[in-house]
Protein backbone atom coordinates (compact mmCIF):
# COMPACT_ATOMS: atom_id res chain seq x y z
CA UNK A 1 0.00 0.00 0.00
CA UNK A 2 2.65 2.62 1.16
CA UNK A 3 4.73 1.65 -2.41
CA UNK A 4 1.53 2.41 -4.71
CA UNK A 5 1.02 5.58 -2.72
CA UNK A 6 4.26 6.51 -3.17
CA UNK A 7 4.14 6.10 -6.84
CA UNK A 8 1.74 8.29 -7.01
CA UNK A 9 3.61 10.76 -5.23
CA UNK A 10 6.13 10.89 -7.49
CA UNK A 11 4.56 10.55 -10.87
CA UNK A 12 2.09 13.97 -9.08
CA UNK A 13 5.22 15.90 -7.88
CA UNK A 14 7.20 14.64 -11.74
CA UNK A 15 3.60 16.43 -13.33
CA UNK A 16 4.19 19.52 -11.26
CA UNK A 17 7.70 19.82 -12.32
CA UNK A 18 6.89 20.11 -15.79
CA UNK A 19 4.09 22.07 -15.38
CA UNK A 20 5.88 24.74 -13.39
CA UNK A 21 8.71 24.18 -16.63
CA UNK A 22 6.12 24.83 -18.83
CA UNK A 23 4.49 28.19 -17.18
CA UNK A 24 8.13 30.32 -17.92
CA UNK A 25 7.18 29.97 -21.01
CA UNK A 26 5.64 33.40 -22.84
CA UNK A 27 3.47 31.40 -25.32
CA UNK A 28 1.57 28.30 -25.71
CA UNK A 29 3.10 25.74 -28.06
CA UNK A 30 0.51 24.44 -30.85
CA UNK A 31 -1.08 21.52 -29.26
CA UNK A 32 -0.49 22.52 -25.70
CA UNK A 33 -3.03 21.06 -23.04
CA UNK A 34 -3.62 24.61 -21.12
CA UNK A 35 -5.66 26.20 -23.95
CA UNK A 36 -6.97 30.17 -24.11
CA UNK A 37 -10.26 30.38 -22.60
CA UNK A 38 -12.74 32.06 -25.52
CA UNK A 39 -14.21 33.91 -22.74
CA UNK A 40 -12.16 37.64 -23.46
CA UNK A 41 -13.61 39.31 -20.44
CA UNK A 42 -14.91 38.18 -17.44
CA UNK A 43 -16.35 40.94 -16.53
CA UNK A 44 -18.80 40.46 -19.29
CA UNK A 45 -19.02 36.71 -19.57
CA UNK A 46 -21.68 34.76 -21.66
CA UNK A 47 -21.97 31.37 -21.98
CA UNK A 48 -20.61 29.57 -25.36
CA UNK A 49 -21.68 26.68 -26.85
CA UNK A 50 -20.00 23.32 -26.55
CA UNK A 51 -19.74 20.00 -27.71
CA UNK A 52 -22.49 17.52 -25.54
CA UNK A 53 -24.86 20.63 -24.93
CA UNK A 54 -28.47 20.39 -26.70
CA UNK A 55 -29.39 23.37 -28.66
CA UNK A 56 -32.62 24.35 -28.81
CA UNK A 57 -33.79 26.14 -32.19
CA UNK A 58 -37.44 27.81 -32.33
CA UNK A 59 -38.42 29.25 -36.06
CA UNK A 60 -40.61 31.92 -35.62
CA UNK A 61 -43.94 30.67 -37.64
CA UNK A 62 -41.97 27.56 -39.15
CA UNK A 63 -42.29 24.57 -36.69
CA UNK A 64 -41.20 22.18 -39.36
CA UNK A 65 -37.50 23.64 -39.42
CA UNK A 66 -37.55 24.01 -35.64
CA UNK A 67 -36.05 21.16 -32.99
CA UNK A 68 -33.81 20.11 -30.68
CA UNK A 69 -30.31 19.36 -31.66
CA UNK A 70 -27.18 18.14 -29.64
CA UNK A 71 -23.82 19.69 -30.61
CA UNK A 72 -21.66 16.59 -31.86
CA UNK A 73 -18.16 16.38 -30.92
CA UNK A 74 -16.76 18.24 -33.44
CA UNK A 75 -19.11 20.94 -32.62
CA UNK A 76 -21.19 20.93 -35.16
CA UNK A 77 -25.33 20.39 -35.51
CA UNK A 78 -26.73 19.36 -38.51
CA UNK A 79 -30.55 20.61 -38.99
CA UNK A 80 -33.79 20.41 -41.23
CA UNK A 81 -31.95 22.73 -43.59
CA UNK A 82 -29.11 22.75 -42.93
CA UNK A 83 -26.35 21.00 -42.71
CA UNK A 84 -22.88 20.71 -40.22
CA UNK A 85 -23.53 23.99 -38.74
CA UNK A 86 -20.45 25.28 -36.56
CA UNK A 87 -22.17 26.18 -33.16
CA UNK A 88 -19.19 25.25 -30.63
CA UNK A 89 -17.95 28.53 -29.23
CA UNK A 90 -20.67 30.50 -30.10
CA UNK A 91 -23.30 32.51 -27.43
CA UNK A 92 -26.80 31.39 -27.75
CA UNK A 93 -27.85 35.09 -29.79
CA UNK A 94 -24.82 34.61 -32.03
CA UNK A 95 -26.19 31.11 -33.15
CA UNK A 96 -29.30 32.67 -33.43
CA UNK A 97 -27.50 35.18 -36.04
CA UNK A 98 -26.26 32.36 -38.18
CA UNK A 99 -29.46 30.40 -38.48
CA UNK A 100 -31.13 32.97 -39.62
CA UNK A 101 -28.48 33.73 -42.42
CA UNK A 102 -28.56 30.53 -43.71
CA UNK A 103 -32.73 30.06 -43.10
CA UNK A 104 -32.45 33.47 -45.23
CA UNK A 105 -31.50 31.24 -48.33
CA UNK A 106 -34.56 29.35 -48.01
CA UNK A 107 -37.30 31.42 -46.28
CA UNK A 108 -38.01 35.43 -46.24
CA UNK A 109 -37.09 36.80 -43.25
CA UNK A 110 -36.83 34.45 -40.55
CA UNK A 111 -36.78 35.00 -36.88
CA UNK A 112 -34.54 32.80 -34.42
CA UNK A 113 -34.17 32.00 -31.24
CA UNK A 114 -32.05 29.65 -29.66
CA UNK A 115 -31.46 28.17 -25.76
CA UNK A 116 -29.35 26.03 -24.22
CA UNK A 117 -29.76 22.81 -22.37
CA UNK A 118 -27.63 20.43 -21.20
CA UNK A 119 -24.90 22.65 -19.83
CA UNK A 120 -21.22 21.77 -20.79
CA UNK A 121 -19.53 24.32 -22.23
CA UNK A 122 -16.20 24.43 -24.93
CA UNK A 123 -13.47 22.75 -23.52
CA UNK A 124 -11.59 25.60 -23.22
CA UNK A 125 -13.98 27.05 -21.16
CA UNK A 126 -14.33 24.17 -18.86
CA UNK A 127 -12.34 23.82 -15.37
CA UNK A 128 -10.07 21.56 -14.58
CA UNK A 129 -9.35 20.08 -11.28
CA UNK A 130 -7.08 17.40 -10.83
CA UNK A 131 -4.77 15.51 -7.86
CA UNK A 132 -5.62 14.76 -4.23
CA UNK A 133 -9.49 15.76 -4.73
CA UNK A 134 -11.73 14.20 -3.52
CA UNK A 135 -13.39 13.52 -7.32
CA UNK A 136 -11.03 15.00 -9.82
CA UNK A 137 -12.85 16.11 -12.24
CA UNK A 138 -13.65 19.01 -15.32
CA UNK A 139 -16.46 21.12 -14.86
CA UNK A 140 -18.34 23.75 -16.57
CA UNK A 141 -17.81 27.42 -15.56
CA UNK A 142 -20.35 29.34 -14.11
CA UNK A 143 -20.28 33.15 -13.64
CA UNK A 144 -19.24 34.27 -10.26
CA UNK A 145 -17.83 31.26 -9.82
CA UNK A 146 -14.89 31.01 -6.71
CA UNK A 147 -12.72 28.81 -5.46
CA UNK A 148 -14.98 27.65 -2.92
CA UNK A 149 -17.63 27.00 -5.34
CA UNK A 150 -15.29 24.20 -6.87
CA UNK A 151 -14.41 22.99 -3.70
CA UNK A 152 -17.93 22.12 -3.18
CA UNK A 153 -18.15 20.90 -6.79
CA UNK A 154 -15.38 18.70 -6.21
CA UNK A 155 -16.47 17.36 -2.87
CA UNK A 156 -13.53 19.08 -1.08
CA UNK A 157 -10.06 17.25 -0.68
CA UNK A 158 -8.38 14.11 0.01
CA UNK A 159 -6.48 13.21 3.51
CA UNK A 160 -3.35 13.16 1.65
CA UNK A 161 -3.65 16.72 -0.03
CA UNK A 162 -1.66 19.31 0.17
CA UNK A 163 -4.16 22.17 0.26
CA UNK A 164 -1.79 24.58 0.83
CA UNK A 165 0.62 24.00 -2.05
CA UNK A 166 -2.45 23.62 -4.63
CA UNK A 167 -1.29 25.48 -7.95
CA UNK A 168 -3.55 27.58 -10.19
CA UNK A 169 -3.06 27.29 -14.12
CA UNK A 170 -4.59 29.98 -15.94
CA UNK A 171 -3.96 31.48 -19.80
CA UNK A 172 -3.68 35.40 -19.04
CA UNK A 173 -2.95 37.04 -22.97
CA UNK A 174 -1.68 34.02 -24.15
CA UNK A 175 0.73 33.42 -21.31
CA UNK A 176 0.88 30.39 -18.95
CA UNK A 177 0.65 32.12 -15.63
CA UNK A 178 1.24 29.75 -12.29
CA UNK A 179 -0.46 30.93 -8.68
CA UNK A 180 -0.73 29.51 -5.45
CA UNK A 181 -3.61 28.62 -3.72
CA UNK A 182 -4.35 28.24 -0.01
CA UNK A 183 -7.46 25.62 0.19
CA UNK A 184 -6.75 24.14 3.61
CA UNK A 185 -6.85 27.91 4.78
CA UNK A 186 -10.06 28.14 3.26
CA UNK A 187 -11.47 25.37 4.14
CA UNK A 188 -10.26 23.92 7.42
CA UNK A 189 -9.27 27.52 8.63
CA UNK A 190 -12.55 29.00 7.28
CA UNK A 191 -10.01 32.15 5.96
CA UNK A 192 -12.60 34.00 3.41
CA UNK A 193 -9.51 35.57 2.08
CA UNK A 194 -8.18 32.57 0.48
CA UNK A 195 -11.30 32.31 -1.66
CA UNK A 196 -10.06 33.77 -4.53
CA UNK A 197 -12.10 33.75 -7.87
CA UNK A 198 -11.68 31.22 -10.63
CA UNK A 199 -12.00 31.92 -14.09
CA UNK A 200 -12.99 29.92 -17.78
CA UNK A 201 -10.13 27.43 -18.68
CA UNK A 202 -8.39 27.71 -15.02
CA UNK A 203 -6.53 23.97 -14.22
CA UNK A 204 -6.43 23.60 -10.23
CA UNK A 205 -3.40 20.97 -9.18
CA UNK A 206 -4.21 19.89 -5.92
CA UNK A 207 -0.78 18.03 -4.74
CA UNK A 208 -0.10 15.35 -1.95
CA UNK A 209 1.31 16.17 1.24
CA UNK A 210 4.89 14.76 2.25
CA UNK A 211 4.45 12.33 5.40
Amino acid sequence: MKIVRWTQLFLLSFGLIVMAGCSTNSSLLPGATTRPSLTTSIDDYKYLIGPGDNVNIFVWRNPEVSGSFTVRPDGMITTSLVEDLQVSGKTPTALARDVEKELSKYIRDPIVTVSVGRFSGPYSEQVRVIGEAASPQAISYQEDMSLLDLMVAVGGITEFANGDGSKLIRVVNGEQKEYTVHIDRLIKEGDISANVDILPGDILIIPEAWF
